[in-house]
């Protein structure tokens, strides 16, 4: 009786995990850059009450043999890296990546994170960076006296200013790509650092 409650219990567990990580998917649906998550779950061991193959009492072989599971946990949570919608923002920074990679971003630690959100602003010196202020990775500055910025699809960053005939180029965006995109750490604000497995 207390096996078999337990038993329920670890099914119990896992759903609530996976309405969790549904909830999780859903609160996010608005969220630019945001990767939905799948949980995926193992069958625990097994109680042999009969193996496979063994003599019955008849002095016959057994064809199938009896093993009662234990219940199922937890395997993992993955980011689905999938490729998201475009969408018009009619904002001369806003950036989106088709296919693989993921912008560089320098958090104040000095350590680098990734994002796929390309929602990018000026901050008070001109850099490009994210909605929270971090820096792009290798940084940009545009200068005050930019009358036009333009971001080429190979990610090349020109303004034009006053007086000049040809815009000016200030660097271009780079990319960062992994061979494990699941094996990226999730930190919060749509941003992942670098793991062993990724």
């Amino acid at each position: 009786m207390i096996r078999s409650l337990y038993t329920a219990a670890t099914g119990m567990n896992a759903q609530e995990l996976n309405v969790s990580v549904i909830s999780n998917n859903l609160a996010n649906v608005n969220t630019v850059g945001f990767k939905r998550s799948r949980p995926e779950f193992q069958d625990l061991l097994y109680q042999n009450l009969r193996l496979v193959g063994t003599i019955s009492e008849n002095g016959n072989q057994v064809p199938t043999g009896a093993q009662l599971g234990l219940g199922t946990k937890t395997a993992a949570i993955q980011k689905i890296f999938l490729q998201g919608d475009f969408t018009q923002t009619q904002n001369t920074l806003d950036m989106a990546i088709q296919g693989r990679g993921f912008f560089q971003i320098s958090q104040p630690s000095g350590v680098i994170a990734y994002t796929r959100a390309g929602s990018f602003k000026l901050d008070n010196t001109g850099q490009l960076v994210t909605s929270d202020g971090l820096l792009l990775e290798p940084s940009i500055t545009v200068p005050p006296d930019a009358i036009t910025i333009s971001i080429d699809p190979q990610g090349s960053v020109a303004v034009t200013q006053p007086g000049a005939t040809v815009p000016t180029i200030l660097g271009t965006i780079q990319t960062a790509t992994f061979q494990n995109n699941a094996g990226l750490q999730s930190i919060g604000s749509n941003l992942f650092v670098e793991s062993a497995a990724s």
